[in-house]
């Protein structure tokens, strides 16, 4: 059973890189340790996922409010957070090798070379800058370990601009950085990622109704993004494994090939964020009710998911190689809302000119409703579809002899294999359809 979850981990990789998901960073220097790249499919597949994931949880609420933060954040936020204190993991350091290990991801000796470690030391995930053009810098600042912090310490700007009542969410995709001491499992822990999350701030006395209705709403979500539901599972996490904000938190946990790992968090942070930051900053976060005239500093439920888990989860969840017709084939079950490519125009032949000049006429006409269509008359119309399954593509549409003579297109469906003849006139309404 390992040996199998560590051969679709090894597929998922090789088919990532074979077909322009994922590329290694700066591979052709050697790479970098917990960087990844997004090829052309990748970097389509990582937009469409926020994009939906903002129409989800931004768009189809009320009273949410988006907001871009900087990635770089002075010394003196996350002092206020805690972060400088409590955002650290156990390391060990072998004696023989000098290779740094996770203390809780290690036995007693080096998996490397077998030395013994020395004494476990707490090692901090922020990653520090000196701002400033002299030598050694002027302030201190850190790349931010989370987006959250950007949505607290705005909080009062949100409130002054927008006026929201409660309760109200603010929400953020953005770049977060932690500098993993071992990083591991392809896109699953990194240095460099993309998280996308909200605050959502309440009164005290509510928080368990919404930290309820979050908890069903990524449910939803996993389900809409086309994640294997029977392959997710909720945990309760202790209080000794909790962040230090944290008075409750649920994680979602996904069956990766090399272990059943986290996915989404869930967290009640109280009004821990606020109260810090005005306590450091001076300022007041107080939140007054418009018909009470109440003064109160807010409590946050957060809902957290990181792009690149989600990445990995959607495609071992859409990854199948079964049997079409009679030939084996391996083939991306994805959502149409995800698929980075929707429909593939083919000529059946591409050197008969009359078909080629139609299927470009047709090509243009879809691209202008369809941005997300790619042109392929390379190889026979057997390795196309092959090609386009690979990919997640879920329509081909084949121009051949009987579009010269009926206008019509033959419409192949990626999951069955069916194939069905529409007109042209009707193509674009057809595709469109089949995506929703």
């Amino acid at each position: 059973m390992a040996k199998e979850a560590d051969d679709k981990l090894s597929k998922i990789v090789s088919l990532a890189k074979r077909r322009g998901f994922v590329f290694q960073s700066s591979e052709i220097y050697g790479g970098l340790s917990g960087m990844w790249d997004y090829g052309p499919l990748g970097a389509e597949l990582v937009h469409n996922i926020k994009d939906l994931w903002w129409k989800h949880f931004v768009y189809e609420e009320e009273n949410m409010y988006p907001l871009q933060t900087t990635t770089i954040m002075p010394e003196a936020v996350w002092k206020a957070s805690g972060h400088l204190e409590g955002f650290a993991d156990p390391m060990v350091s072998c004696e023989k090798c000098k290779r740094r290990f996770r203390k809780d991801q290690v036995g007693e000796m080096c998996p490397e070379c077998g030395g013994a470690f020395g004494e476990e030391k707490l090692f901090n995930l922020l990653f520090p800058l000196s701002m400033g053009s002299t030598e050694g810098g002027g302030d201190k600042a850190y790349l931010r370990g989370e987006v959250a912090q950007g949505m607290f310490v705005n909080f009062k700007n949100v409130l002054d601009t927008m006026r929201p009542t409660l309760p109200f969410g603010i929400a953020q995709i953005g770049k977060a950085y932690r500098n993993e001491i071992a990083p591991r499992d392809f896109l699953f822990r990194v240095r460099e990622f993309d998280l996308m999350e909200f605050e959502y701030f309440v009164k005290e006395e509510e928080w368990k109704e919404y930290f309820t209705k979050w908890k069903d709403r990524m449910w939803e979500w996993i389900d809409r993004v086309g994640i294997a539901r029977e392959s997710v599972h909720e945990l309760e996490v202790g209080e000794n494994d909790r962040a230090h904000y944290s008075k409750r938190t649920v994680d979602f946990e996904f069956d990766y090939p090399f272990g059943r790992k986290e996915l989404y968090g869930l967290a009640y942070r109280t009004d821990y964020d606020l109260q810090k930051h005005m306590a450091a900053s001076g300022v007041d976060l107080h939140y007054t009710d418009p018909v009470s005239g109440e003064k109160f500093v807010p409590h946050v439920i957060e809902p957290t998911f990181g792009l690149g888990r989600t990445l990995l989860a959607v495609l071992l969840s859409a990854y199948e190689e079964d049997e079409l017709g009679g030939e084996k084939r391996l083939v991306l079950k994805l959502k149409p809302a995800l698929a980075p490519v929707k429909a593939a125009i083919f000529p059946l032949l591409r050197n008969k000119p009359e078909l080629w000049s139609k299927a470009r006429e047709v090509f243009v006409q879809i691209k202008k409703e369809i941005p997300q269509v790619v042109w392929d008359d390379n190889g026979n119309i057997g390795k196309r579809y092959r090609r386009q399954d690979e990919i997640g593509t879920p329509s081909c549409v084949t121009i051949d002899f009987q579009t010269l003579e009926e206008d019509t297109v033959t419409v192949r469906n990626r999951d069955t294999g069916e194939q069905e003849r529409v007109k042209v006139g009707d193509l674009v309404a057809h595709l469109k359809k089949s995506l929703s």
